[in-house]
């Protein structure tokens, strides 16, 4: 059977390359012509997320989690799995290279302050990392930059901001132009410099 709404099946798998998604429960078939609500990425295909977090970050990247599984949102979970103690930049790494093999095209890394993991994903070629803190700065780095992974605070962010800044991020599109000029410079620049 043929679904026209998320609303009815929210146990997804979708296939990127036919841009249909089988519910696990159910196995009913949903087409992305009739679901609005499937996330796509900049080439037209189905968008994943590769979501990461030290301790630090862990409580909030399983809310997050939750959001994404009520909302069909597709993404890996590449750890951590605990509030045990551990480093941020194991899974900064994990989320980057997953962006760098193609096995996602969008990132979320989570510590205390955002800010290691940043340092950590931006050694990445490719991997253009920010750490916002509102919602105007979440809708400027995508539209200015066409920032690929978002970094957050686990200690100053509540659930839903994190929503809001996601939300805006992934709305927003890339303005191009001469803003498309400066990313030619910095991927010259990540050539000369990241052998």
């Amino acid at each position: 059977k043929l679904l026209y709404s998320k609303k009815s099946c929210v146990i997804l798998k979708k296939n990127k390359k036919s841009g249909f998604a089988i519910c696990t429960d159910c196995l009913a078939i949903v087409h992305k012509y009739f679901c609005s609500d499937f996330l796509y990425n900049s080439k037209g295909g189905l968008s994943m997320i590769a979501i990461g977090a030290d301790h630090g970050g862990y409580k909030l990247k399983e809310e997050i989690k939750k959001y994404f599984e009520e909302n069909n949102i597709d993404y890996e979970d590449y750890g951590t799995y605990s509030e045990e103690r551990t480093d941020y930049p194991i899974y900064a790494k994990k989320v980057a290279e997953a962006m760098v093999t193609g096995n996602a095209d969008k990132g979320i890394l989570i510590c205390r302050s955002g800010y290691g993991m940043t340092v950590v994903a931006n050694k990445f070629k490719g991997v253009r990392a920010a750490s916002v803190t509102s919602v105007a700065y979440a809708k400027s780095a995508k539209a200015d930059d066409d920032i690929n992974l978002l970094t957050l605070s686990g200690d100053n962010t509540t659930i839903k901001e994190a929503i809001e800044m996601i939300n805006a991020w992934l709305e927003t599109e890339f303005k191009g132009g001469r803003y498309k000029e400066r990313l030619d410079m910095l991927e010259k620049i990540e050539n000369e410099n990241m052998k």
